[in-house]
């Protein structure tokens, strides 16, 4: 996903962290998803989840398992593109949990539970 998005802000506030992400609505992806009404496809933001808990953990890793996906509404980056990542990661042995909301200025786009296993 080169070039897709731009992390401006990070901060761990307690056990969350908070990462403001601007995407890039000129993107490729969005010529195919969709031309004119560009929407970020849900593995696109599940594939963020998995890119912040690598950068927060600093470990490689793989998706076991997602539970309690919700796609609850769009990501359209022409209408604001920033989106804001809170996760809470946590290691299990060699695993990591991840419990995670992507939201904009409108409000909840995406809930997660995951399961990453280190690689």
């Amino acid at each position: 996903m080169k070039d897709f998005y731009t992390i401006t802000k990070s901060v761990k506030e307690n056990d969350f962290t908070k990462t403001s992400l601007k995407i890039n609505a000129e993107h490729e992806l969005y010529n195919g998803h969709f031309p004119g009404r560009p929407v970020t496809p849900g593995v696109v933001l599940m594939q963020l989840f998995k890119e912040e808990a690598e950068r927060i953990s600093e470990e490689n890793l793989s998706l076991k398992r997602a539970s309690n996906v919700k796609f609850t509404a769009v990501f359209d980056p022409t209408d604001n593109d920033e989106l804001i990542l809170e996760s809470k990661l946590e290691k299990q042995g060699a695993y990591y949990e991840l419990k995670g909301i992507a939201k904009s200025e409108t409000g909840i786009i995406t809930k997660i539970n995951a399961l990453y296993e280190v690689i």
